[in-house]
């Protein structure tokens, strides 16, 4: 297949260098230093033993890579305004677009089943519409990741846990589809997982659990997923998994997961910084409407109390806006 991972930073450039190295024709759109890295020298993938070196087309203009047979979207949902100005050379008439993201999507509203309620306002996570008239409903496909990657230097990514990446894709419409289909079949050829999923939006609230209830309390704490196996900062994680679950019930999606399963004690927590502590670190634009504040507002629009998520709402939306990372 052509296919363009749009955001080839870690995750993005691990599939786009196991995808190359399957035998697709992939290009990518990347930035500043890790671009020219990868224009002069490849992608390098780093996994446990096993290197890859993959030739691919790489342009911060996605004018310059011509039509795709599909498109790979993993930036985070603060970066998606530069998707919408920019994604059009990328698409022929047919071309499906993975929305693979943290948190709650742009099109989470769309095409949902008449069995489930209608989601609340999310117009803030595609302002003005661009998204959906850049992309359009027809093509757009959601999306969600589990594969830890770090760049460790301009053009090397290295994958955390070699045998952890999974894409999970599906139709917003939750229904199979050739496309979809031919998608998975391409990631599973480059060795990344992709289950064959009828309803997207489990997956996505499944994904969020772990954002919303463990990473955006390292945030508050300043620290690392280790963070969590502390016995109080344990309980408080438990009561928030607990809430986020009765959240997504109440929006008909029924999770096969429990906070005695999630926070457990054969739970392993790896010292991991997750991306939205690291984003505060580095003081990057933070993910705090799509992982935070959207499923808050999933609560209030179902009436399901969630003291403990209000809690974390109110917290990083203060450490959010006080260093300029999210605006209100």
């Amino acid at each position: 297949m052509r296919i363009c991972v749009f955001g080839a930073g870690a995750i993005g450039g691990n599939f786009a260098a196991r995808l190359a190295a399957a035998g697709n024709d992939v290009s990518v759109v990347a930035r500043g230093a890790h671009l020219e890295a990868i224009r002069a020298r490849g992608l390098t993938l780093i996994a446990g033993d096993k290197k890859i070196v993959a030739k691919v087309r790489a342009s911060d203009k996605p004018s310059e890579l011509g039509e795709q047979d599909a498109v790979i979207s993993t930036l985070k949902a603060t970066g998606l305004p530069a998707l919408a100005e920019s994604v059009g050379p990328l698409l022929g008439p047919d071309t499906p677009v993975v929305f693979a993201q943290n948190g709650i999507p742009w099109w989470y509203g769309h095409g949902l089943s008449k069995a489930r309620p209608p989601a609340p306002d999310l117009s803030r996570l595609d302002p003005g519409g661009a998204l959906a008239r850049s992309v359009g409903l027809e093509r757009t496909l959601g999306g969600t990741i589990s594969s830890p990657n770090h760049v460790a230097e301009p053009g090397v990514v290295v994958n955390e846990i070699p045998d952890r990446n999974t894409l999970c894709v599906g139709e917003i419409v939750d229904r199979p589809s050739q496309r979809v289909g031919a998608l998975r079949a391409a990631l599973k050829g480059a060795g990344i997982a992709s289950p064959d999923t009828t309803d997207i939006r489990y997956d996505i609230w499944h994904k969020l659990m772990a954002n919303l209830t463990g990473s955006a309390v390292c945030l508050i704490l300043g620290q690392p997923s280790t963070a969590q196996k502390t016995p109080i900062v344990n309980q408080l994680c438990r009561r928030a998994h607990a809430e986020a679950l009765a959240v997504a019930a109440a929006h008909g999606v029924v999770l096969d997961d429990s906070p005695d399963v999630r926070y457990g004690p054969k739970r392993v927590y790896f010292n991991h910084r997750p991306s939205i502590l690291q984003d505060y670190d580095l003081g990057r634009a933070m993910e705090i409407e799509s992982i935070v504040r959207a499923p808050v507002a999933f609560a209030r629009s179902a009436g399901v109390a969630t003291p403990t998520l209000d809690a974390i709402e109110a917290f990083g939306v203060a450490l959010a806006t006080a260093k300029g990372l999210y605006t209100l």
